[in-house]
């Protein structure tokens, strides 16, 4: 295959990994977050004023305006070019984290990198993060491609993704997890920026925790089940590549994974890292909660990618909301700062109280 017809077929491949997710039904079916079995304490004394609440925080070394993170979505395509663009206006405009999505696409050719490369032009001074994925590690990406990848954005930290599900499912997937754990690790030593390692919707067990933690990751990004399915929307990707076992697949493990409480509350039991929750979040109530449960940052992908898709005056509506969101919550539980609302009282209900007795 000819170097311009691998440019194609990827731009083709991450062009429907945007048009999927907003036009198909690809949410979560019987599964949920189980953050509605989250309740937090009402305060009918808060003792704070809403306007002098504080939503400042650091992660990784970084002074951040807000404790959200524009997750990990796209790249690789003529159109992820002005979704990053209007996301990496906002980050900057706003102060919030910001990552890329897988950047492998952007190694093959300077038109694609440049669908990236976007962010850092209109977000200078945001907090960034490159991303590869871990079966590319397995595959023998280098630690120089790495560093490439890190060099693009001029990133702050590097993602690594897990996605074994959504490589089983994809029809051009590459299921091929053996030695990940190693790679994982001599990165970290090699590359200049923090490492954090992410799934991308299926969550983080504690045990995988722990192997990360002693791998040297410098943070975790949960990213657990109940929200967007990759295997949805892979399973829709193979159905029209006529592949009626991964399309089978993709239906079977649909609702496949760890609940994002669920792997927060384990997940924070089990490391000292610095976590941070995704995984079908929509709102800053959700937001609040995640924060509650132990994790220093939030991140959403679907809400960000549909204002996206719209404009950029849409993204900077919705994370207005989004901010009035967690701000009341925390003055309705008495929390002035981030500080404080980390150590907000709350009671587990339902299925998420059964799953830690």
């Amino acid at each position: 295959m000819s170097a311009q017809s691998d440019v194609e077929l990827i731009k083709q491949r991450k062009r429907e990994g945007l048009t999927i997710p907003l036009h198909r039904d690809v949410q979560a079916k019987a599964a949920s977050t189980y953050l509605e079995y989250v309740a937090l304490i009402h305060s009918a004394l808060p003792e704070l004023d809403f306007d002098t609440i504080d939503l400042s925080t650091t992660f990784l070394g970084h002074k951040l305006s807000t404790p959200l993170i524009i997750d990990s979505m796209t790249g690789g395509t003529p159109e992820a070019a002005e979704i990053n663009a209007r996301l990496a206006e906002t980050a900057a405009t706003l102060g919030l984290g910001m990552g890329l999505g897988s950047q492998r696409a952007g190694l093959t050719s300077e038109e694609l990198a440049q669908t990236y490369v976007i962010a850092r032009k209109r977000a200078p001074t945001a907090f960034l993060l490159a991303n590869i994925g871990g079966a590319q590690l397995a595959k023998g990406l280098s630690t120089d491609d790495a560093k490439r990848i890190v060099d693009m954005i001029s990133a702050d930290a590097l993602v690594i993704h897990l996605n074994p599900l959504q490589e089983l499912v994809q029809p051009e997937g590459e299921p091929q997890y053996k030695g990940v754990l190693n790679k994982i690790t001599e990165l970290v030593k090699s590359v200049r920026v923090p490492v954090m390692v992410k799934e991308v919707g299926s969550g983080i067990s504690k045990e995988v925790a722990t192997k990360l933690e002693r791998a040297g990751v410098k943070a975790i990004n949960i990213a657990g089940s109940g929200g967007t399915s990759w295997a949805a929307v892979e399973r829709h990707r193979a159905e029209g590549a006529g592949n009626t076992l991964k399309t089978h697949l993709g239906e079977l493990f649909w609702d496949w994974g760890i609940p994002t409480a669920v792997s927060l509350i384990e997940v924070r039991k089990a490391v000292q890292l610095p976590l941070v929750a995704s995984g079908g979040l929509r709102n800053g109530l959700e937001a609040a909660k995640c924060l509650a449960l132990g994790a220093d940052m939030c991140a959403m992908a679907l809400p960000f990618l549909k204002a996206a898709a719209e404009s950029t005056d849409a993204v900077f509506r919705f994370t207005g909301v989004l901010l009035h969101e967690l701000k009341s919550t925390m003055y309705l539980v008495g929390a002035k700062d981030i500080q404080t609302l980390k150590t907000a009282r709350y009671v587990l209900t339902g299925p998420l109280a059964e799953w830690f007795r």
